[in-house]
């Protein structure tokens, strides 16, 4: 290739363009480098993504297997606390989905009272020990997070009255159950349950319909005792 030059002052010659070869060879290797560096960096973004990817999906099998775990453990516990009430006077009911249940206030309570009746407290001297031994024994007790006691009204009064109401009754039930002179539950039980057991109550929050879709007036007023399992 010809390459152009020009003479100064002094008879030398200069040259002002590089060859075109040259030229191109310093473009290729530009070319390259910069190439090169795409492709690394390239490549080292494609492989955190992959490991961030495997990590997630690490997380995703780890929750389904917690997932399975808990469904696993809550049919077991359903299932257990079913057999335990099974064939006895109490004609306690376990709801299959949630494992709650339900008790009629008037089993406990007067109309419009919140202290515990005689009946009441003989019956939840016979219950509790039975719910208690399934829920706190060492098949279930691991995977336990809270234990509810719910009060519930009937839609007549103002919504503050009931919910007072139900909150009252609520905490009469478990403070019947914490009362250490009861003697029904064991001091191991009562030490477990002084972190578990709380007493919500929910008003006319929750009614319960009868099938022509009016309130069940009799059926709302209601105690449920219920439990919620580790995440």
């Amino acid at each position: 290739m010809r390459r152009y030059t020009k003479q100064n002052k002094n008879g030398e010659k200069l040259n002002f363009w590089l060859s075109y070869s040259d030229m191109m060879a310093a473009l290729l290797l530009v070319f390259i480098l910069i190439l090169s560096c795409t492709l690394l960096e390239t490549r080292a973004t494609y492989e955190a993504k992959q490991a961030e990817l495997e990590e997630k999906e690490q997380i995703i099998l780890n929750q389904q297997s917690q997932i399975d775990t808990i469904v696993g453990v809550r049919g077991d516990l359903i299932d257990a606390l079913s057999k335990e009430f099974s064939g006895n006077d109490l004609s306690v009911k376990v709801d299959a989905q949630s494992g709650a249940i339900t008790f009629d206030s008037t089993l406990l309570f007067g109309y419009n009272d919140d202290k515990l009746q005689d009946s009441g407290k003989t019956f939840l001297a016979d219950f509790l020990p039975k719910y208690f031994s399934v829920l706190l024994g060492k098949d279930f007790s691991p995977y336990v997070a809270e234990i509810i006691i719910e009060g519930h009204t009937d839609t007549d009064g103002g919504y503050m009255y009931n919910l007072q109401l139900s909150q009252n009754r609520a905490f009469a039930v478990v403070s019947y159950c914490l009362d250490e002179n009861n003697h029904f539950l064991s001091d191991s039980q009562l030490e477990e349950l002084r972190v578990l057991l709380t007493a919500n109550g929910r008003s006319w929050s929750a009614p319960i319909y009868a099938a022509d879709g009016t309130v069940d007036m009799q059926a709302s007023r209601r105690v449920e005792i219920k439990f919620r399992l580790k995440d």
